[in-house]
């Protein structure tokens, strides 16, 4: 019994550490590359300039910034998370069922509600709109 528990501790120290390993070595390797002139680090004007699909920028720094793609991304990782949750217990619903009963499905229910109150406030709020009058 103790020999499975602490096996998925072991399991989620593993990850944790391929997790955390894998993108430091990246950057170890990069510095290293750098030091030993196989990646030569030579900054230009042009280089240190902003890339915008190939134009360079009006001015040196942007002024304004429309606030409606913030939401779109806002939007868009909520609907994410809602996939993420949903699409297991979907899955698993059938089990579930017979573990917990409607309990299990008055969960999502809730979850989904919460979710759904946030789609229609933005929508009331007319932030769905792409092309909309800011007052």
């Amino acid at each position: 019994m103790f020999e499975e528990y602490f096996r998925q501790y072991a399991i989620l120290i593993i990850f944790s550490l391929v997790a955390t390993s894998v993108p430091i070595g990246m950057l170890a390797i990069s510095f290293i590359a750098q030091l030993i002139n196989v990646r030569p680090s030579r900054p230009s004007e042009v280089k240190l300039t902003a890339y915008e699909g190939g134009m360079l920028p009006f001015e040196e720094r942007p002024e304004k910034f429309n606030f409606k793609y913030y939401y779109y991304a806002i939007l868009f990782v909520v609907f994410d998370v809602e996939a993420v949750f949903l699409i297991p217990w979907a899955v698993k619903y059938g089990i579930l069922t017979k573990q917990f009963g409607l309990v299990a499905l008055l969960g999502t229910l809730i979850f989904l509600t919460v979710a759904t109150i946030g789609y229609v406030y933005a929508w009331k709020k007319k932030k769905l709109d792409w092309i909309y009058n800011e007052k």
